[in-house]
């Protein structure tokens, strides 16, 4: 079984965010970078299959030189290798443009299955890996809590609103992985040393056969017109007293005449 998992860099979800400068990116300087963690649970299943049906689970990641310490930690996981696509023309590509790239360097490496997370917790889009399998025309499954896999066929539970829809493709195939799926492992210390000495392609858009005019922040689709920070929350106003009558009235008093709801 050949399974690629797609992963990407993104900001710990505990560093303080703040507006740049220029009022429509973030200030990346003193941000704590890791794996995007749907995608480690994408990582987790690509291992658990390998470990069921043998074959190589390979990382395929989208960004900057940074972007190599989440490849080794998934490599450090238990991924057998790794390809990093690290191009300047890529930087600030929108979902499109990312799906675009991802679905030409997997047209060089071999797939029986392919799995992402089911969104990345910074731009939150939901569209890179469904984007990919609609590049390569090969079925996808999202929202996948559970899978089984039996010869050529790939049957999985997907979330879906008010319950569970069991869905069963022909591979090859891309799933996103939901929360839910399983339970990532932790990187070793004998695993981390091995990631070291794996493979690592690095890969440039030239060498994947695509345009840079159609990618980076000048050719996006959707353009970012303005970041701002979520409106101030009103102090909570608290209604002291001992005589819940008392503290009823003045409740209903303060709605009617301070909040005008009543």
């Amino acid at each position: 079984m050949e399974i690629v998992v797609l992963v990407k860099q993104v900001p710990d979800t505990e560093s303080l965010i703040q507006i740049a400068g220029d009022g429509v990116s973030i200030k990346t300087e003193d941000l704590k970078w890791v794996m995007n963690p749907y995608d480690e649970f994408a990582v987790e299943e690509a291992l658990r299959i390998r470990e069921a049906q043998g074959g190589t689970v390979t990382i395929l990641s989208m960004g900057p030189a940074k972007t190599v310490e989440t490849i080794r930690t998934a490599l450090a996981m238990g991924a057998d290798k790794g390809v990093h696509i690290n191009d300047p023309a890529a930087e600030g590509s929108d979902p499109l443009a990312t799906a675009k790239i991802l679905a030409a360097a997997l047209k060089d490496i071999p797939f029986d299955l392919i799995i992402a997370g089911m969104r990345a917790v910074d731009g939150d889009n939901y569209q890179v890996a469904p984007a990919v399998a609609e590049f390569l025309g090969i079925p996808q499954i999202t929202q996948v809590i559970k899978e089984e896999i039996s010869g050529d066929t790939i049957r999985c539970h997907q979330v879906v609103e008010g319950g569970t829809a069991v869905i069963e493709a022909k591979l090859p195939v891309l799933f996103t992985a939901q929360r839910g799926l399983n339970e990532p492992r932790y990187a070793s210390l004998p695993g981390i040393m091995k990631a070291k000495k794996k493979p690592l392609d690095v890969k440039t858009l030239a060498d994947l056969g695509v345009d840079a005019g159609t990618a980076g922040t000048a050719n996006r689709k959707v353009k970012i017109k303005a970041l701002n920070p979520p409106p101030a929350r009103k102090a909570i106003t608290m209604i002291q007293g001992d005589d819940p009558v008392a503290q009823a009235s003045e409740l209903v008093k303060k709605l009617h005449e301070e909040a005008k709801i009543l």
